[in-house]
This record gives C-alpha cells, structure tokens and sequence, in this order.
C-alpha cells in the first residue's frame, strides 16, 4: 500500500530529486520500506553518498538531460551555469546558448579557492569572460566564488537579486562543478527549505531536476549535471578521484626542460617537449599526483617497467579500466602565452615566448587543447 501511495504522489528524493520507489533496490530513487516514513524522504544511494561518502553508479540518459536544457528556452528565466574554474573547459556546457534561447545567463564560476594564493581576481575574471565569449557564451555577468570555502558568495546573492526579476532560476552545469554546494547555500539564504541536496565528490549526484521553492512563488530548479566523457574525472576509477582533484589551493610546480625531454603525471598523462629553446614549463595539478622526468629516448620503457609504482597511481589494476593512450601534437606558436588543458586533469603553463612542439599523451577521448595563459 505504502508503495502505490507513493506512486500516487509521486514523492522525490530530496537530495537527489530521482523518483522515489521500493522495487528496484539498483534503480535510482530506491528506498526500503521500512524509510519511507522518514522526513526528509532521501533514497538509499544519497543517505550513503552523505553518510559514508559512498559511491554509487546510476545510468544517467544523456538524451533526458538535453531535453530538460531545451525545455529551458520555452521559459522565462534567469539561468545560472556554474563551471569549475580549476577545469573550465571541460565543465562549460558547449552549445549553452542555443538551448535556452533569450533567456539571460548569469555565469558563475566556482572553486576559486584551488587557484594559489596572491592571484588577482580581476584578471582571472577578464580571463573568463573572453573564454566564454570564444566558445559563443553570451553573458549578463561573471561571479568568481567558492561554494566549498564561502568565498565570494554574496555577489552569488547579490547578482541574482539583480538579475532574477521575479522569474524562476535554472541552475545548470556539469557533474562534478560544485553545482549541489552551492544549491545549498542557496536554500540557507534564499529559502526556508529545511532538506539539503546530495552533495559528493562523484559524478552525477544530482539525478532529476530538484526545486526550491521561493518566498514569490517561483522556484530555484537545480538540473542534472550533464555528463562529459571527455573528463578525465570521467574516464578514472571513482576510487582514484580523491587523488586526481584537489581539495586546497595548488601548489604550482615549475620544471626547466631541454627539448627530448619528458614528465609524466602519475602513471596517467605523459608530456613530451619534443622540440623549441630550453625553458620553463608550470604545472596546475593535484598536488597529490606524482610528477616523473625522464628523456624522450627512455618514456617508453620506463612507462611499461614501472606505470603504477616508481611513476605514482594509478595502480596497475586501476589502469586497466583507463582507455589506452592517445598522443595529441600541440605546437605554441612564438612569442604567444599558451596553456596545455588536460580536461578534468588540470593545465600547464608554457612560460619561455621561444615557441615549442609538445606531445601529450592522455587516455583516449580526453580532451587536450591549446588555450590563452590563464595566469
């Protein structure tokens, strides 16, 4: 009976928002029977996500998340799209402006707080702005703050304020960006809501669309996070991900390279400096991920005799679920300040204005790029 009258009022998981329901203890939303009385009502996967920081995979449908960003056009809006700051292009929704027509976009970029310490904020959000701009984002502002650390996070509260209008608020952004942190600091702000949402380090935490009803009678709705493959937090075991993203500010580690020289990260990116003048290279990563140099002439060897032991995780066994190398050939042109993106990973900083062609080898299907220095 309990299981029909919840079929009825169709009751949501209020960490997740996923369907609530007693059958399929594999399926999203699944809750024992003897919870269901419980207040607030929160499936089985976000009690151990928040009680024992326990992952748990629930198939996601990607085509399901693109129709709720195109259902977003049909409003009137104001959405807010957090990225991370630390994985900027893996994070940004491409193709954001065309699902939600004329409706504004308040672009909120958090995790500040792993930049090192001293940087200027002002520089970082210009920085911002003309990448937007690059990938064909249109926005009415860009807010710089840290969900986790509470930086920042009155001009969140104070750009809504400015730019909501009595409309609802969409809160969009892909898996792993902080989006449910801040959510909730939202609800402590903004909303008498006692629930908070399911917060975590992995991806796809947030599986339906959650609302947030507001004092107006209009709604903060938090989206699920869309899920990008070519991450490298994507493609690595979950057990891994306490090692691949950092928690504290980074500590930039600088290397002089002659050409035919190579580091690798961990046992999971290898960055040759195939050919350019003898300079510096500054690298943006965990800082608990190990850092290996080694001539060009000895990468290959040195990689099969110790990949998951001298070079640093992932273990060996980790590495079998890591699709297989691919080398990606960037060439930074003279006189230009350039940063190597690794996608979920992190980047590096080209410092000498010399010019060089570099190799990075990264698992299949993870974004390597070019971009404009950062910092």
């Amino acid at each position: 009976m309990k299981e029909q009258q919840l079929g009825e009022s169709k009751a949501s998981c209020a960490g997740c928002g996923a369907q609530i329901q007693s059958n399929k203890p594999e399926d999203a939303g699944y809750i024992p029977e003897s919870a269901i009385s419980r207040e607030p009502i929160i499936c089985q996967r976000c009690f151990r996500i928040k009680h024992y920081n326990e992952a748990s995979s629930v198939a996601i449908d990607q085509d399901d998340f693109l129709k709720l960003l195109g259902s977003i056009g049909t409003t009137n809006s104001l959405v807010v799209h957090i990225v991370d700051l630390y994985d900027f292009e893996g994070s940004l929704i491409s193709g954001l402006q065309r699902f939600v027509g004329n409706n504004p976009v308040l672009l909120v970029v958090n995790k500040i707080d792993l930049l090192p310490k001293g940087m200027n904020t002002n520089r970082i959000r210009n920085w911002v702005q003309q990448q937007a701009k690059t990938q064909g984002l249109r926005t009415i502002d860009v807010i710089l703050c840290s969900a986790k650390r509470n930086m920042g996070f009155e001009h969140v509260i104070d750009a809504l304020e400015r730019h909501r209008n009595g409309r609802d608020v969409y809160v969009v952004g892909a898996t792993n960006v902080g989006k449910s942190t801040l959510i909730n600091r939202l609800i402590r702000d903004y909303s008498d809501m006692e629930r908070e949402l399911t917060t975590s380090r992995y991806p796809g935490t947030t599986l339906d669309a959650v609302y947030i009803p507001l004092e107006d009678g209009k709604a903060i709705i938090d989206t699920p996070g869309i899920v990008y493959t070519s991450r490298m937090t994507e493609v690595v075991p979950r057990s891994f991900l306490g090692t691949l993203l950092p928690d504290k500010p980074i500590k930039p580690l600088v290397y002089q390279l002659n050409e035919k020289q190579s580091l690798f990260i961990g046992s999971l990116v290898r960055f040759d400096f195939v050919e350019g003048e003898r300079q510096s290279f500054t690298f943006y990563i965990s800082n608990a991920l190990n850092v290996h140099r080694t001539k060009m002439e000895r990468a290959d060897e040195l990689y099969e005799n110790h990949k998951g032991e001298l070079l640093g995780s992932p273990t060996v066994a980790e590495l079998a679920e890591i699709p297989e190398w691919t080398r990606h050939s960037l060439r930074v042109k003279q006189g230009q300040k350039q940063d190597v993106f690794i996608a979920g990973l992190g980047w590096i900083q080209v410092n000498g204005m010399y010019g060089a062609l570099i190799d990075v080898y990264a698992p299949k299907g993870v974004k390597v790029m070019l971009r404009d220095s950062m910092i």
